[in-house]
């Protein structure tokens, strides 16, 4: 008995463009969330430490970081995808390049707007690279590999990785404050919102063993029975 052909990816230049387009915009909203200075998400916050005690740039860290996370992926098993790699390289010099371009603001009446629209550009980023399916971020790939070799609920491992990294970015010098407090409430129901507002028909199904094994099943319930969906990050 012949093997039946795999199932044809659907719409490839409309994924490549939500993929790129998605960590393009990803990047841009990190450095506006950096020029608002009123406080990172936690693995920002964590690149904004080794910034200050490095001569390296954000970018830099950032792209540095995420292939740090990437090796972790070889014990765990983890496979990554076209997504996964250009994630590592595009947000990183997206993030150097906007903020090269973008001047230091002091006023707080600026700063304000620029972290709400710099937290809903992050949910747009991460609706639109996700709904590629090209592969989860290096940082997302090293939850849901923690996830499956320990057995531990999403919630839990992604709790835990983050207040490791929070804490110790937080010591070395990184910006917690009001803004991360607000994107860790806002980002969840943003990114939840635009994942259906730019969903592909047909990709989720016809997605490559690649993705298919290092995503698991969006329903699969937390310790406390909960369904959730492990993808809301990006990176």
């Amino acid at each position: 008995m012949s093997t039946p052909p795999a199932p044809r990816s659907p719409r490839p230049a409309r994924r490549l463009v939500h993929l790129y387009a998605g960590l393009v915009l990803y990047g841009v909203s990190m450095a506006m969330q950096l020029r608002a200075a009123l406080g990172l998400d936690p693995w920002d916050v964590f690149h904004q430490g080794i910034t200050e005690r490095t001569p390296l740039s954000f970018g830099t860290v950032t792209i540095l970081v995420g292939a740090a996370v990437l090796l972790l992926w070889i014990p765990l098993r983890q496979r990554p995808g076209l997504g996964t790699v250009s994630n590592v390289l595009v947000i990183g010099l997206v993030v150097d390049g906007t903020l090269w371009l973008t001047p230091e603001l002091d006023a707080l009446a600026a700063r304000i707007p620029l972290l709400v629209a710099a937290i809903v550009l992050n949910g747009v980023a991460t609706g639109l690279y996700i709904s590629a399916h090209y592969g989860p971020g290096p940082r997302d790939g090293l939850m849901t590999g923690l996830h499956r070799r320990t057995g531990r609920s999403i919630r839990l491992v992604r709790t835990g990785i983050e207040v490791v990294v929070l804490a110790t970015g937080w010591l070395l010098g990184g910006t917690v404050g009001v803004g991360t407090v607000l994107y860790a409430l806002a980002i969840g129901p943003l990114s939840q919102f635009f994942l259906r507002v730019f969903e592909i028909p047909g990709t989720q199904e016809a997605a490559s063993p690649v993705v298919a094994r290092s995503i698991p099943k969006s329903s699969e319930p937390d310790t406390e029975g909960e369904p959730e969906n492990p993808t809301v990050d990006r990176r």
